[in-house]
């Protein structure tokens, strides 16, 4: 139980600041408030099921994968960090879509729970990076496929853990909407976008330092 409980507090913390659900939360619900209340929900639960597998890939594959195309973790985060950068910016210029006027939102916005909804808001370059490397770095003197199991059971566990988080913040995401009202949505809007701005441009940093050996700051 030790060996299972290290690997999930070990993938949990290393992950939940970076994919921040609670923060992205804002930026979710004024992405989807053309649609019904149904189709937010279907959509949080996708979602979290996309967030999973990708970080599941991550920790399992995506060094091996990196390592097949000649790819670096470094290369990883600036090509990374611009995605998200790019994203942050169109938000903090655009700020949240007009809501309907009707308060009858219908269906007919969009509807792909992959781009840019899980992929770069929720599971960017970042969360990407981290969990390629928390899979990289895991200890190789294991004894036996009891331990190993162990902690491929706890590192599962702690990654289900985040997904089952980002769906409940997204899934209860309208409730800030009856708390801040529309014109505080979209300040927080802005200033979400502007912490995920930020984030691009850290993780543009950290890779760029890297790849020139430069410290990062």
């Amino acid at each position: 139980m030790h060996e299972i409980a290290q690997a999930f507090l070990l993938v949990y913390a290393g992950l939940f600041p970076i994919v921040n659900p609670v923060g992205n939360a804002p930026i979710f619900l004024a992405l989807t408030c053309s649609h019904t209340e149904r189709v937010r929900h279907d959509l949080a639960r996708r979602i979290a099921v996309n967030g999973f597998v990708l970080l599941l890939a991550s920790v399992f594959v995506g060094s091996h994968v990196l390592q097949f195309f000649g790819i670096t973790i470094p290369v990883l985060r600036v090509a990374g960090g611009l995605v998200v950068a790019v994203f942050g910016w169109q938000l903090l210029r655009d700020g949240a879509p007009p809501a309907s006027g009707s308060g009858e939102v219908g269906e007919d916005g969009p509807v792909d729970a992959f781009y840019p909804l899980t992929m770069p808001l929720t599971i960017g370059p970042g969360s990407i990076a981290v969990a390629v490397t928390l899979g990289a770095q895991r200890p190789r003197n294991i004894e036996g496929f009891g331990e190993l199991g162990l902690l491929v059971a706890g590192a599962v566990a702690g990654l289900a853990a985040i997904a089952v988080t980002v769906f409940f913040c997204y899934r209860f995401a309208d409730r800030m909407v009856r708390i801040l009202g529309r014109e505080g949505i979209n300040v927080l809007v802005r200033l979400s976008a502007f912490i995920l701005l930020c984030i691009g441009i850290q993780i543009i940093w950290s890779g760029y330092s890297a790849l020139i050996g430069a410290p990062g700051r």
